[in-house]
């Protein structure tokens, strides 16, 4: 008797964290265009930090800033189909979000150069982010090289 096989493919450790991290990044980009859990919602701009919402009342929000999110969530989907692309989407993603974070802290949260908007909770939060998602990638991924060279 023979037994089906499966064809799907079994993701690696970084391809799990990115996929993760994609799924996450989307349910958030969905979660901030509903009211209730977005408060203040009828006070959301496009891209202005005069935007009023808030995520859980607390991560100001636009709709340019949910549409970042859910464009970060497709491409952790798609780029975690490979190790590689796991592993870029982590570095890279991670670097960007470092970068968000410091130009939170330079940029007036009142300017208009705050047009994505961030808050200082969206600051520290993207500080996380880009720690963790580096961590994962070069960490995932020297286990995976140690893991292959046995």
């Amino acid at each position: 008797m023979t037994t089906p096989t499966s064809h799907r493919a079994v993701r690696g450790p970084v391809q799990q964290a990115a996929l993760l991290f994609g799924l996450v990044f989307l349910l958030v980009g969905v979660l901030g265009f509903i009211p209730g859990i977005t408060t203040d919602y009828d006070s959301m701009e496009f891209a202005s930090h005069d935007s009023g919402a808030e995520l859980f009342g607390l991560f100001q929000v636009s709709i340019l800033h949910n549409l970042v999110h859910l464009a970060y969530g497709l491409a952790g989907l798609a780029l975690s189909r490979t190790a590689a692309g796991a592993y870029s989407y982590l570095l890279v993603g991670g670097a960007v979000y470092l970068v968000l974070w410091v130009y939170g802290l330079f940029v007036g949260h009142d300017s208009d150069a705050n047009f994505i908007p961030v808050n200082t909770a969206d600051d520290w939060l993207h500080f996380v982010l880009g720690i963790a998602m580096i961590g994962l990638a070069l960490a995932l991924s020297r286990r995976s090289t140690r893991a292959g060279a046995r």
